[in-house]
């Protein structure tokens, strides 16, 4: 088991960035896949990207090619790098270990994205 902790979140504008950090406990980090989901309010929560042990990524259509998940494993720290941010992107976004594409664990607090128009 990990314990996660997110931060990183805050407001920006429209078309800036921001990188989420998901910093965790326990040295079974660098063998798991991780995943950052959001939940937008009035929405549901989506899986937003995720990332293997061995570095490999996939990402929601919605932000493909304005995201990057990466990982550190030497640091237990999994980062969400978001560019050109839009306000449908506005949501708490929360880490979590996914096995075999289903999240495993207690939802954390997240942290919160706010995108301005």
């Amino acid at each position: 088991q990990v314990q996660l902790v997110e931060s990183g979140g805050g407001l920006v504008q429209a078309g800036g960035s921001l990188r989420l950090s998901c910093a965790a406990s326990g040295s079974i980090f660098s063998i798991s896949t991780m995943g950052w989901y959001r939940q937008a309010p009035g929405k549901q929560r989506e899986l937003v990207a995720s990332i293997t042990s061995g570095g490999s990524t996939n990402y929601a259509d919605s932000v493909k090619g304005r995201f990057t998940i990466s990982r550190d494993n030497a640091r237990n720290t999994v980062y969400l790098q978001m560019n050109s941010l839009k306000p449908e992107d506005t949501a708490v976004y929360y880490c979590i270990t996914l096995w075999k594409a289903v999240p495993i664990g207690r939802w954390g607090q997240g942290t919160q994205v706010t995108v301005s128009s």
